[in-house]
């Protein structure tokens, strides 16, 4: 039987009673369906057992290298902190490249330290906070996995990696990256909770450039000098190596490539800077 493409939705915007209808059958639980949180790709909500339930609709494309059970997989982490998993749900679209997938979690009551990827004002977040991310985060980096990250769904490698900061940063003579160790690979501000600190979104996790989590969470603290600067210092051993300092260009690629936001508030005079300060420190 013929497959259709996969279409581009938005599920802030589509109807989803069918979905948390199958979640609730098949999980033997009820979502509470008053408080349910929707996101362009992903959805959760809060369950009648005191648990917490994320449902996201991905493309086969960045399945087919990486698999489709991030969030599970990542329970076999040691010594970082995440909500703790009980079980997983996954389905398939009739007629379309796309696959469906719960996962029960424990329920964080914490609130995200940011309600977005990018952070406007400075959390002022105890120094337990930041003790907690280098601990998770350096755990995370001595670990192995046969994963590959997906940051924004691609699957990163060294062409990726390659053909996003030549566009951007074609003076660039070097772009290899000499070391990869098991990274979050969605490390905004939207997905760290505080003030007691938890990481959570695991289902782009895997094997990335050194340096790519502290990059991604000093470039969205990129308006707010203070906060960038203090996760500078707490991350300086992944940032000041040469891997990060080519992921902080990854990130600023996205900011100010050819389809750069003029009114972006990360844009002017930040990320421009910072990346002409990088690109001159990584020339031979």
């Amino acid at each position: 039987m013929a497959m259709s493409a996969a279409v581009h939705v938005d599920l802030r915007r589509m109807p989803i009673d069918d979905v948390l209808d199958r979640v609730d059958q098949c999980l033997q639980l009820r979502l509470d369906r008053d408080t349910v949180v929707r996101k362009r790709r992903s959805l959760g909500a809060p369950t009648d057992r005191g648990t917490w339930v994320r449902i996201e609709r991905r493309r086969f494309e960045p399945i087919g290298e990486q698999g489709w059970n991030g969030t599970e997989a990542a329970a076999v982490l040691r010594d970082v902190v995440m909500p703790e998993w009980y079980q997983g749900l996954a389905w398939r679209a009739p007629g379309e490249p796309v696959m469906w997938r719960a996962d029960e979690l424990e329920l964080i009551t914490a609130a995200p330290v940011g309600k977005g990827a990018l952070m406007l004002e400075a959390p002022g977040l105890p120094g337990a906070w930041w003790a907690a991310l280098n601990t998770s985060l350096d755990a995370l980096a001595a670990q192995q996995t046969p994963r590959v990250a997906t940051p924004d769904t691609e699957l990163i490698n060294q062409e990726l990696v390659t053909a996003k900061l030549g566009a951007v940063f074609p003076e660039l003579i070097d772009t290899t990256v000499e070391r990869w160790v098991p990274a979050h690979a969605d490390l905004t501000w939207a997905n760290v909770m505080g003030a007691e600190f938890c990481i959570i979104d695991w289902e782009d996790w895997g094997m990335a450039p050194r340096g790519l989590d502290a990059a991604t969470l000093w470039g969205n603290a990129l308006v707010v000098p203070e906060l960038a600067d203090r996760v500078y210092r707490e991350r300086r051993v992944d940032l000041e190596s040469r891997d990060g300092k080519l992921m902080a260009l990854f990130f600023l690629s996205k900011i100010i490539g050819p389809h750069a936001y003029e009114e972006d508030p990360l844009l002017v005079p930040a990320a421009r800077k910072e990346a002409a300060r990088l690109v001159a420190e990584l020339q031979p």
